[in-house]
């Protein structure tokens, strides 16, 4: 079988499987890294979301022969590690807003709120708006949309500036 080497959560890492695996399946199953959700299999959802090298991928549709060695994986597992704290700003402001119902698309929505938080922030003096939020696309069966988008706001102010995407 062939080996494929990339980074996650700041180590390098090599797993032997068929190229076509989809990452999602890699991280779960082979690595035992649980943060991503399985959703939907079509990157509709959005359950899955993580970071590929700074930026939000549905990784159910990434299969493990696209990743080089030097690509960096980022999961919710990870995220703290990018600011060096034992939670990001993000995850801080999920807790303060008492987002998470039952909490399974989660980890989808923080990695896809600070990849976007992330991108709007690289115009001079930019900060993220409501039509930033509008982009984030995740699905959340329990409807907690309006305390994620003050969760959005409030992480968003308290995330350093120039801080590194990944670990």
């Amino acid at each position: 079988m062939p080996e494929y080497s990339f980074k996650l959560n700041g180590e390098q890492v090599t797993v032997n499987v068929p190229g076509n695996v989809r990452l999602l399946w890699v991280l779960r199953d082979i690595l035992g890294v649980t943060g991503p959700k399985y959703g939907c299999g079509l990157g509709v959802c959005q359950a899955c979301t993580s970071h590929i090298n700074g930026k939000a991928v549905n990784i159910c549709s990434v299969p493990v022969e696209q990743l080089k060695p030097n690509d960096e994986v980022v999961t919710i597992e990870g995220l703290p590690a990018t600011v060096g704290k034992d939670l990001h700003p993000m995850q801080e402001a999920w807790l303060k807003h008492d987002v998470a119902q039952c909490g399974y698309c989660q980890p989808g929505q923080i990695m896809a709120a600070v990849a976007h938080v992330n991108k709007a922030r690289k115009g001079p003096g930019r900060e993220i708006d409501d039509d930033d939020m509008d982009n984030i696309r995740n699905i959340c069966r329990c409807g907690t949309y309006q305390r994620i988008r003050a969760a959005i706001k409030d992480g968003a102010e308290n995330m350093p500036r120039g801080s590194r995407p990944n670990p």
